[in-house]
């Protein structure tokens, strides 16, 4: 689902490195694959399925909370309880940004404050998607953003959250943006699962426009934007063996925007991934079940890895 704007712009596909990873791709894969599984767990295997007690992640829904505030809470560095193991990433920086607050829709006021995305000014953030049987998006962005964490840190990265659960809304997306640049990251990635049509599937990930103009300036970010997710896309088709989009990218599995100020903001290289359609009940299958969520997790460690790596 969009994160900052309600409506998307006309798409331009970028053709980059997906199409080795295509020709390998076993299309029955997605079909093969196994019904929900309960959403909430944490294990990297099947799990058995369970009930979804995530309210539907809905705008219109929500209530504002008067009494809210931000609690000014830090981004979320995990502290291990031994030094992180020396490995390929070690030295490196790597920001990952769970789309998204579990709790925004118990503070539409918040969320809906205005904030300056350097090219204009956008909601501070949004509710998210959610499947038809009401796992949020935001808890499977968290979920997906603490498998992802612990594959990194194996990999001797040193890696912060922008959030972890740990706030009543937000952070506005320029904070998340603010987050990246102040870690000085070498990669930040942006969980997320879109909210479209049936029929709408697969995955995608977004990269930053050429953008100048006000507090945005993307000119030193694009290539090596392009770079990160043009690796993450193509390791994540070999990972999960899930399809490219088939309505946003043209088959390649990129997208390019200028009107998200998460990106537009960003002064270190970023993208956004959209996993999968959270609305389509064979997508919504995949991202309910924690094995594949396990998947698409090592998808974007191996490609934020190979960008690392050179």
């Amino acid at each position: 689902m969009p994160y900052d704007d309600s409506v998307p712009p006309t798409r331009r596909a970028r053709p980059l490195l997906v199409a080795t990873a295509l020709a390998a791709l076993c299309l029955t894969a997605v079909a093969g694959c196994g019904g929900a599984q309960d959403p909430a767990g944490t294990d990297t295997g099947a799990a058995k399925p369970g009930p979804e007690a995530e309210a539907t992640a809905s705008a219109s829904a929500s209530t504002p909370s008067p009494e809210a505030s931000p609690t000014g809470a830090q981004p979320s560095e995990a502290t291990p309880t031994a030094p992180l193991p020396q490995g390929p990433l070690t030295g490196r920086t790597v920001v990952i940004d769970p789309g998204h607050n579990p709790r925004n829709r118990e503070h539409t006021k918040e969320i809906n404050q205005q904030v300056d995305i350097g090219t204009g000014r956008k909601e501070c953030d949004t509710t998210g998607t959610s499947t038809n049987a009401g796992y949020a998006e935001a808890r499977f962005t968290l979920d997906v953003s603490h498998r992802l964490r612990e594959l990194l840190q194996a990999q001797g990265a040193r890696v912060v959250l922008t959030h972890d659960d740990d706030r009543p809304f937000g952070p506005c997306i320029d904070e998340r943006a603010r987050i990246g640049n102040e870690a000085k990251a070498d990669a930040v990635v942006s969980v997320h699962a879109d909210g479209s049509a049936v029929g709408n599937r697969g995955f995608h990930v977004i990269l930053p426009a050429a953008v100048k103009g006000g507090g945005a300036d993307t000119s030193k970010i694009v290539k090596s934007s392009a770079d990160l997710g043009a690796r993450i896309a193509g390791h994540f088709v070999r990972t999960t063996g899930s399809a490219p989009s088939n309505y946003i990218g043209g088959g390649t599995g990129l997208d390019t925007r200028g009107d998200l100020g998460g990106l537009n903001l960003s002064t270190v290289p970023k993208v956004f991934v959209e996993c999968g359609n959270m609305r389509d009940p064979e997508d919504a299958a995949l991202l309910t079940d924690a094995g594949w969520r396990q998947k698409a997790a090592q998808g974007m460690a191996d490609g934020i890895a190979a960008y690392l790596k050179g």
